[in-house]
């Protein structure tokens, strides 16, 4: 039974109403499966997350915990490979690169030593799914990972987690802990043939080590910047040696589709867009949280069926899909269903399910604004068109909202745009103008007047 929302001032009457025993409550919900928020989703990589003990291995497998383990350890790796590769499974951390393609690469190589490390080095705008999955099922993040070592022929894991998830960081390590002691993890897993440790390595506040280069670099011990590619790191990643790198969802998804068959999780979504994905509602919405559907639903669909509209009230004037680099959305175009290739065609992305509200006070000069210099305070400093480009960005735009010969700024800002697109090292740079140009192209009056944060 749910009940909600409850204030610490709500704590006695709840007691006095037996509400751990379903009572009734002027807050009462009802069952909590029969609440629209959550009935209406398909929850495939969350259907324990909120339910069980995130810590107790007992809760984790009386609701199919480490089935998909028990499988993959009496599988060849190319099987596992394969499994994977027919469950459409995509990269959940913006690319939407096929994970199967990540992991026959690195089972196909030979090498004394492979590598597993996954980025949950989550800072996208509007993003939690990753913290949710550490803090509320994280023997499923770590099943993810042994099933990625056992199909590649890695032994050893990372999990690189931002600083700024301390019980994230601490519910891992207790996980890792636990699973080991369970012979889940470690030497000889479950009495096979199989070897897998895994440890947790904190982050330190770079949004650059979302990359996967970066974060190598970081995990390596020195200061996170991107690499160029080739090679890349399925052939010659952390230490030099083949890794699989994926981020959190994606090896959350994994213990599904090796319990239920890539079939079954292929059943779900639309085009190449397979399975599901949680996406992340937040900024101006009414009620923001995680809703985790098969590809296809659209954005209308997310912000009004789940969200309920703003919280303000006010009219939606702008979505931000895909964290701090993704494109701005219009209202005319909340229909457009999420799937990889229906965005990249309206030059917008999916990414990593961020969903960011805005309503009709935004100004979206400032947004544009903030994309440039979000990328010049983030940028690693290694290729000029980021780091030169993005500075010059943010003067230019303050220049077109001064009035001063727009009309020959804005093509200068175009231009800008288009060289951090062909010339910049990785998606830091290339994407920044994607927020700047949907900025333009769908609401040019607010380039035509001073920012409200330039007039305060």
């Amino acid at each position: 039974m749910a009940y909600g929302p409850v204030e610490a001032s709500d704590a006695a009457s709840l007691f006095a109403a037996k509400f751990h025993e379903g009572g009734a409550h002027k807050l009462s919900l009802g069952l909590t499966e029969d609440i629209p928020f959550l009935k209406n989703q398909e929850r495939l990589t969350f259907a324990r997350c909120g339910i069980t003990d995130p810590l107790s291995l007992e809760d984790y497998m009386k609701l199919g915990g480490f089935a998909g383990l028990k499988k993959a350890l009496t599988m060849t790796g190319a099987a596992i490979v394969a499994e994977v590769s027919n469950s459409g499974l995509r990269g959940r951390g913006g690319a939407g690169f096929p994970t199967g393609i990540k992991w026959k690469t690195v089972h196909d190589v030979k090498a004394d030593q492979k590598y597993v490390c996954c980025n949950a080095d989550e800072g996208d705008s509007g993003t939690f799914a990753d913290r949710m999955v550490m803090e509320g099922d994280p023997f499923m993040l770590i099943e993810g990972m042994v099933i990625a070592g056992v199909a590649g022929g890695a032994t050893k894991g990372f999990i690189y987690i931002r600083s700024e998830y301390p019980d994230a960081i601490n519910t891992m390590k207790d996980a890792i802990r636990i699973a080991t002691a369970a012979k889940w993890l470690g030497q000889h897993i479950q009495g096979t043939e199989h070897s897998f440790s895994l440890e947790v390595r904190r982050g330190a506040g770079a949004y650059i080590c979302g990359e996967e280069t970066a974060m190598l670099d970081s995990l390596e011990g020195k200061r996170g910047m991107v690499r160029p590619k080739p090679p890349i790191p399925a052939l010659q990643g952390l230490f030099g040696k083949p890794t699989i790198i994926n981020n959190v969802l994606s090896f959350a998804a994994v213990p599904y589709i090796l319990a239920e068959g890539g079939e079954a999780y292929k059943n779900y979504g639309m085009g190449r867009s397979r399975g599901t994905l949680p996406f992340q509602l937040a900024g101006n919405i009414k009620q923001g949280g995680l809703v985790e559907k098969a590809f296809g639903i659209t954005l209308r669909q997310l912000i009004e069926d789940f969200g309920g509209g703003t919280a303000t009230g006010k009219p939606l004037r702008a979505v931000q899909v895909g964290g701090p680099l993704g494109s701005y959305i219009p209202i005319s175009q909340l229909d457009m269903p999420m799937d990889y290739e229906t965005f990249a065609a309206a030059s917008a992305m999916v990414g990593h399910g961020g969903v960011v509200v805005f309503d009709d006070s935004v100004d979206m000069a400032a947004q544009a604004r903030f994309a440039m210099e979000f990328c010049a305070i983030e940028s690693c400093g290694k290729c000029t068109p980021c780091r030169i480009g993005s500075t010059r960005g943010v003067e230019v735009i303050d220049r077109i909202v001064a009035g001063e010969s727009r009309e020959k700024n804005l093509l200068l800002l175009d231009d800008l745009c288009q060289t951090m697109i062909d010339g910049s090292l990785c998606a830091m740079g290339g994407l920044t103008p994607m927020p700047v140009q949907s900025a333009v192209r769908f609401w040019p009056e607010d380039f035509d007047r001073p920012m409200k944060v330039a007039a305060e």
